[in-house]
């Protein structure tokens, strides 16, 4: 991990913080040509996609609720009763952000208001690839749930069987997706947005994916919801001479294992640190499965930030923006306030990432590359929708008739105004309420 000790005050370089660009021109190029060939092709172009990514020659593009149940009860068991555990916990913290509408009356008999009404259908992307991710089906579609949406679609790439993991389809049971088809990539990412013969379309697509994923999204996003256009992976941990270095060095690693892109920072006030934890992490890194791509993602994009004091180090955590961030150390709450951009803040030494990914039940759908600047994580209001009410008396039409006629007039539309005043010269007799 690179070095970099910062002057008070002193902000990091935009370089030294600038994450892999998400998509370029062939990328890109690429999903257009993609796109176009679905839409054109429909259930032929994921077939033939599938063949030429995947390796594998699909028959059935839908997995049916058979198949569902049967995977079900061949997963792994102790898995299974985990993923109801953890979807328990998903489910009763997203429960508690559904929102009522609202009906306000004013004084002159007017109802203003706002309906919230569920989407009626979601799809959901969950990548296959590298790992294997039960828990982005759950953080996905059970806050779809919650919000009523009536179909919930799942599409994910096969194994090199050309099947779905039995824990990926126990974890739709669970989370009560309504339909799962095989179809990985931009492709399907492209049948959610436009639809096939086997495949209806959706109003919104949500999860995470790789380069092609996101730039899939992008390109659709003009025709249908998506919930954002997710960059790697990233954590920041802020740290002091209290911490641990062997539980930061375990953390970044942890961040470090799910992409060879993947941004790891330890932003801290102790110099010591900076040289603490390189060595436990070349303790660690020996034992880990995924060393390679571990100590890919902290060579290329692993920096250690030495702040001279805590100020300077807020403000370059806020800089970063980062998807993830760890306060560890202790009286990390005190601090909580200061932190203005983050997709997930986890307090203290006993609240690592991990159990954020399964366990608390907040979202693990959360927005990278700096964009925690302005946006949020997955959450029940990503599912629904909301419409203005208006609901107007005759008092009230009366008492607003003069400002709408000068506005109408003012901003040349005549109809406005003549619609307003229309209603009195119809209804003159029936001023009642």
């Amino acid at each position: 991990m690179r070095v970099i000790t910062l002057q008070q005050g002193e902000k990091p370089a935009a370089e030294l913080i600038e994450r892999s660009a998400l998509f370029d021109a062939e990328v890109t190029s690429t999903v257009a040509e993609i796109i176009k060939t679905v839409r054109e092709q429909g259930d032929k172009a994921l077939r033939d996609y599938t063949q030429q990514f995947d390796g594998v020659a699909l028959r059935e593009l839908r997995v049916t609720d058979q198949e569902i149940q049967a995977a079900s009860k061949r997963a792994n068991q102790d898995i299974v009763k985990e993923l109801h555990n953890a979807g328990q916990r998903i489910f009763d913290f997203h429960e508690r952000q559904r929102r009522e509408g609202i009906l306000v009356a004013r004084d002159d008999g007017a109802l203003l208001g706002t309906k919230i009404s569920p989407l009626d259908s979601v799809g959901i992307y969950v990548p296959g690839g590298r790992a294997l991710y039960p828990s982005t089906v759950l953080m996905c579609a059970l806050p779809a749930r919650v919000a009523g949406v009536r179909r919930i679609v799942m599409v994910t790439p096969p194994d090199a069987s050309g099947r779905v993991n039995p824990v990926l389809l126990a974890a739709a049971q669970i989370a009560g997706v309504t339909e799962v088809y095989i179809a990985g990539g931009a492709q399907a990412i492209a049948a959610l947005a436009y639809g096939t013969e086997t495949i209806d379309a959706v109003d919104k697509i949500v999860g995470p994916g790789n380069a092609y994923v996101a730039a899939a999204k992008r390109a659709v996003s003009s025709d249908v919801g998506i919930d954002m256009v997710a960059g790697p992976s990233e954590l920041a941990i802020l740290a002091d001479d209290t911490s641990e270095p062997a539980l930061i060095a375990l953390d970044l690693m942890a961040q470090a294992e799910h992409d060879p892109d993947a941004a790891c920072y330890l932003i801290t006030t102790d110099p010591e640190l900076a040289e603490d934890v390189p060595a436990e992490i070349a303790a660690f890194i020996e034992d880990s499965p995924r060393s390679e791509i571990t100590q890919q993602a902290l060579d290329k994009n692993g920096i250690i930030f030495v702040a001279p004091d805590l100020t300077t180090a807020l403000d370059t955590v806020n800089a970063l923006a980062p998807e993830h961030l760890e306060i560890q150390f202790a009286g990390a709450m005190d601090f909580l306030g200061l932190i203005d951009n983050a997709g997930a803040i986890y307090v203290g030494n006993w609240s690592p990432v991990s159990v954020g990914d399964y366990t608390a039940g907040t979202n693990h759908t959360l927005p990278t590359s700096g964009t925690a600047r302005f946006s949020s994580p997955l959450s029940v209001d990503d599912f629904v929708k909301t419409s203005n009410v208006v609901a107007y008396s005759y008092s009230a039409l009366k008492q607003d008739e003069a400002t709408i006629l000068t506005l109408a007039a003012a901003e040349g539309l005549w109809a406005h105004g003549k619609s307003v005043r229309a209603r009195f010269e119809l209804f003159e007799d029936d001023n009642e309420d």
